[in-house]
């Protein structure tokens, strides 16, 4: 197995966690912006904001605790302070594209609405997945050089000492 593969499988293993995070956190989204909406009458983008942001707590617990459980946690103040600013300039991705989909273009049905909330979501996250690995949950320094190991110990045949033979 070629040391690429180990790292590509562990990246594979790391988007599917952060997409089942992410997929649990826009249906929260999605619930929230709903039933705002739905029991109160605030604005399409108040109400999106406020989903957004119970959202992000949600993903927090999510990415810290199961995604990226095995990553720095040092420096927790630093890194919860890098999460929401990286939040927050994805939650102005996210509902820049529902501010400009209402009150820009008019768009502004229940379903209009959760269609360019869904879109919002979908840009915004393609940021806070960069972002967050790259910025906020950290791997530890050393992790790649043991993967690095232990790839290249999975690549070598085993070798056996030749036997010796006892008088």
């Amino acid at each position: 197995m070629e040391p690429r593969s180990s790292g590509l499988q562990r990246l594979v293993r790391e988007v599917a966690k952060f997409g089942a995070v992410g997929g649990a956190g826009v249906l929260v989204n999605l619930g929230v912006f709903n039933l705002v909406r739905h029991v109160s009458d605030l604005p399409v983008v108040r109400a999106s904001i406020i989903a957004t942001v119970v959202a992000i707590a949600f993903n927090y617990v999510g990415f810290r605790y199961w995604t990226y459980r095995d990553r720095d946690k040092s420096g927790r103040t630093k890194e919860l302070t890098l999460f929401l600013l990286f939040s927050a300039i994805g939650l102005v991705i996210e509902n820049g594209v529902l501010y400009l989909a209402t009150y820009g273009f008019g768009w502004d049905s229940p379903l209009q609405s959760n269609v360019f909330k869904f879109v919002g979501i979908g840009v915004a996250t393609l940021f806070r997945f960069w972002s967050y690995r790259t910025w906020v949950f950290r791997a530890l320094p050393g992790q790649k050089t043991l993967a690095g190991a232990e790839s290249i110990l999975e690549q070598e045949p085993t070798k056996r000492a030749p036997k010796q033979r006892v008088p």
